[in-house]
């Protein structure tokens, strides 16, 4: 009796299996082929005998659903996301590589909604417990979870659009994206020195987002595009070239705003002036006037004078610009810190993220001292950003290049640790790169990129720049020790080509972040520079160290391939370069 009882119950089972199998949605069944890598023997060979004794099953081509998918995903840094996500979609076999990346992209952009939702409700249901740095951390993540939104957003029309080719495409495709990225790692940093309970409650959402990004970025890969060959084609094409000496996404009425003098231009949109002879006393109530998602360059005069205060040029602002008076004459100046509470990204002076800024002739500076840690004097979120004839004044975390494409000429950069910091691809040229003196016991170190997929365009590329010593420091800079960088992220990528390095550098060049953390998966070059401390006989021997020796090589980094830089730097009227020479 009992063993018939037995009998029943596995004849039951498999009964149950059976139904269970009919039941299941495709897409979840599909999940559980790629998940449950124990049981698929079993499952593949109950689908099998059922196909037999069934005519009444469609055939949905499971196999070739997931031969699709794992196809499809090699050659991306998360397989298993990659094919659990392409297997969701329940017509897959007949989708292109486009729709493929737009509908992960679509599937991402749900999941940013959702961990957007979660920070909200976080932030209400704990509103009585959490300390300031929490909520503004918190905050900041809410602002990063929009930009990435309109990134991605961004990402789907150009998937989409008809008239461009894939190839002039995967150029922007790649800046949305490895932006998108660089969201959420911004995110996590902000609970750097807060309680880690609120980042563990959203920190596997974000990673997932990240990854679900960088699989998006490894599939533009495989894009159909003609790679049309040119002069300017380096290592790295997606960048574009230059026009006159400029990233062509400078346009030729830019290019005038930012080359004729201030006393020659006949008008301009808003004034700014303290002694109250304009239309505002404040650079803020300026900002706040100019005219929302404007497609024309809207000119700011800022007069002469120190204007103590915080500036946000938000999303909204496109096309702005700033003019100034002069490097040392017209000036913004707050002290947001870390040490008093603040997050590292919303201590900035400046902060920008409306499209297409330009400033010339100001200074950016953050007063707060060495002893408050970050204390960022000017953070660029802006795409195809430019500045000329600006300087940019703090000690630790001086100038934040957060993400994007962004170009700096003839400009004044002090600071003491870290203090080019970010992960935009920006190239730095003509500029002056001053080391200051930093508290007892600290080191100086230039930059810190913080690239963390090596399908990202970003990096921070140092062309024919003076690295040297402040006034501050050159008395006692035998007593601190200075270098180029040090690897923030996992694929740190920084390079110096054909500047000046004085003898403040240390002979090993590049500083450690933490113990052997990055070191064979960053790129840090040096090509032909000059100057006492450019010797590179004794060089660190990491693996992602090199000295360039190839003009090819060290071309891929500058103004044309780097930032796409002949597209938009002529509409902005600064001079440059194109090329090494």
């Amino acid at each position: 009796m009992h063993n018939l009882i037995i009998k029943k119950k596995k004849k039951r089972s498999k009964i149950l299996l059976l139904i269970s199998i009919l039941t299941i949605p495709a897409a979840l069944l599909l999940l559980l082929l790629v998940s449950s890598i124990n049981t698929t023997p079993i499952i593949n060979k109950t689908l099998k005998n059922f196909s037999k004794s069934s005519s009444s099953l469609p055939t949905l081509h499971f196999h070739k659903h997931l031969q699709v998918a794992h196809s499809t995903c090699e050659g991306t840094l998360y397989p298993e996301l990659c094919v659990s996500t392409l297997s969701s979609f329940p017509d897959l076999t007949t989708k292109s590589i486009p729709q493929i990346i737009s509908s992960t992209v679509n599937h991402t952009v749900n999941i940013v909604k959702i961990s957007a939702s979660n920070c909200t409700g976080i932030k209400k249901k704990l509103k009585n417990k959490l300390d300031p740095l929490q909520i503004r951390a918190l905050d900041d993540c809410l602002e990063l979870f929009d930009s990435t939104l309109i990134d991605l957003r961004g990402a789907l029309s150009d998937l989409h659009a008809q008239k461009l080719s894939y190839s002039k495409r995967y150029h922007h495709l790649q800046t949305l994206f490895s932006a998108a990225m660089t969201n959420q790692y911004t995110c996590l940093d902000g609970f750097a020195y807060s309680n880690k309970k609120i980042r563990k409650q959203i920190e596997k959402s974000l990673y997932k987002i990240s990854h679900l990004v960088s699989n998006s970025l490894a599939l533009l890969k495989k894009l159909p595009k003609k790679v049309k060959k040119s002069k300017d084609d380096q290592v790295f094409p997606e960048y574009g070239n230059m026009v006159d000496g400029f990233p062509r996404w400078v346009s030729p009425k830019d290019r005038r705003l930012l080359q004729v003098s201030t006393n020659q231009m006949t008008k301009f949109d808003l004034v700014v002036a303290k002694d109250g002879s304009g239309n505002f006393t404040t650079i803020s109530a300026a900002v706040d006037a100019a005219p929302n998602s404007t497609t024309r360059r809207f000119v700011i005069y800022i007069k002469a004078g120190a204007y103590l205060e915080n500036v946000e040029v938000v999303r909204q602002k496109t096309m702005l610009m700033f003019i100034g008076d002069g490097i040392g004459k017209t000036v913004v100046k707050a002290s947001r810190n870390v040490v008093d509470g603040w997050t590292t990204f919303r201590s900035a002076t400046v902060a920008v993220v409306g499209d297409r800024f330009i400033a010339r002739d100001m200074t950016f500076e953050n007063s707060a001292g060495p002893s408050k840690h970050q204390a960022v004097a000017f953070r660029s979120g802006s795409d195809l950003s430019a500045f000329y004839r600006c300087s940019f004044v703090g000690y630790q975390d001086t100038l934040y290049v957060h993400s994007l494409r962004q170009f700096y000429k003839e400009c004044d950069i002090y600071g003491t640790i870290d203090f080019i910091f970010g992960n935009a691809a920006v190239v730095f040229q003509d500029c002056n790169l001053y080391a200051r003196k930093p508290d007892p016991n600290q080191k100086n170190i230039f930059t810190a990129q913080g690239r963390e997929d090596p399908n990202q365009n970003t990096g921070i590329s140092i062309l024919n720049c003076k690295v040297t010593a402040a006034s501050d420091l050159i008395p006692v800079k035998s007593t601190f020790q200075t270098y180029l960088g040090r690897p923030w992220k996992q694929y740190s990528r920084t390079v110096y080509l054909r500047s000046f390095i004085d003898d403040l550098v240390d002979p090993k060049g590049w500083l450690e972040w933490n113990g052997t953390f990055a070191l064979s998966t960053l790129y840090y070059g040096e090509y032909m520079n000059r100057g006492p401390g450019s010797n590179t006989t004794n060089r660190v021997t990491w693996p992602g160290f090199k000295v360039i020796i190839n003009s090819t090589e060290a071309s891929q980094f500058t103004v044309a391939p780097f930032i796409q830089g002949n597209d938009w730097l002529p509409s902005t009227n600064i001079p440059f370069y194109p090329s090494l020479s």
